[in-house]
């Protein structure tokens, strides 16, 4: 026997003002989530214009024959093949791999030494800090012109110092077995002091009672930078580490200005040779292809490298 359900008059005014009331908030919260789009939308239509779009239009060039002005021809996948078929690539991805390994070896774990240092100083720390950060505040090309006089093989600062001790003069940037360091020296002495006031700031959020409870134990300072200071950090150094592989991948100011690529193009890289395919051989087409290639290997070591290190945040 089934039995049916009976609302009283005043139950189900209560239901429809209920649904009566919900319905209004979802029409204020959609036009208050319409207006936030709207003052969005002028913010969005030009990050589109000056971010997305490049991109996209990078990669239909990348499949046309064209010099930018006048008509562009359909040539599907013949600038990749004239790019893999070019045996100047090969060069050039193995001297950026070689700036990266360099750049990991020396500068990356530099700033983070220095920043250990300058923690522990009590007096005139400000002024060191400034100090260290005065290099990122010199322009680019700046830094590496006057970097090019330390290296002069005759009169430079570097082989005069050396000379008064017995050694050298070396031959820096102009012999292809020390050109790729001297740029990672120079790029690592420009660009560090950002990182190092990053590795100061987390290490002010490191509670000091660890420390404390470390050197009761018998810790010495190795051991407490290795079982304290570093685990600490982690999170930091995971993400200063990506964030130096995918700008010493893209590195150009250096070899461009310092060497031109060369000796014998011990310095080209692959920022290098793009430039070198649009501005100098007009080759838009190639350069494009190249350029799409490298965002991508970008993107992917992006993607690898954080699914490697996701536990690193967790733990």
């Amino acid at each position: 026997m089934t039995t049916a359900t009976v609302t009283r008059p005043d139950e189900e005014q209560a239901v429809q003002q209920g649904r009566a009331a919900r319905s209004r908030r979802w029409r204020a919260g959609g036009r208050r989530e319409l207006t936030g789009l709207l003052f969005l939308l002028p913010a969005i239509a030009i990050f589109g214009l000056f971010a997305w779009w490049p991109i996209v239009r990078g990669l239909i060039i990348s499949f046309q024959r064209t010099d930018l002005m006048g008509t562009s021809e359909w040539v599907g996948l013949d600038n990749f093949e004239a790019l893999f078929a070019d045996p100047l690539l090969g060069t050039a991805v193995q001297n950026t791999l070689l700036f990266v390994g360099l750049g990991v070896l020396i500068g990356f774990p530099a700033p983070l030494i220095l920043a250990s240092i300058l923690s522990t100083v009590r007096r005139l720390g400000g002024v060191y800090r400034f100090l260290v950060y005065l290099p990122v505040v010199i322009p680019p090309v700046v830094s590496v012109l006057l970097w090019k006089w330390f290296y002069d093989p005759g009169a430079g600062l570097f082989n005069e110092l050396l000379g008064k001790v017995g050694l050298g003069p070396y031959p820096w940037l102009e012999s292809p077995d020390t050109a790729m360091l001297s740029l990672v020296l120079e790029s690592t002495w420009a660009g560090m002091g950002g990182t190092v006031l990053i590795y100061l700031a987390a290490m002010v959020g490191i509670p000091q009672e660890l420390y404390e409870a470390a050197e009761i134990d018998g810790a010495n300072l190795w051991q407490r930078i290795w079982h304290v200071m570093l685990p600490q950090l982690r999170t930091v150094i995971a993400l200063l580490l990506l964030w130096q592989l995918i700008n010493t991948v893209q590195v150009f100011t250096e070899p461009y200005v310092f060497t031109g690529g060369g000796p014998q193009n011990a310095t080209t890289t692959v920022l290098l040779l793009i430039f070198r395919y649009g501005f100098q051989q007009g080759n838009y087409g190639q350069a494009a292809a190249l350029a799409f290639l490298l965002a991508l290997a970008l993107a992917l070591l992006s993607a690898v490298y954080l699914r490697a290190t996701r536990s690193w945040s967790k733990s």
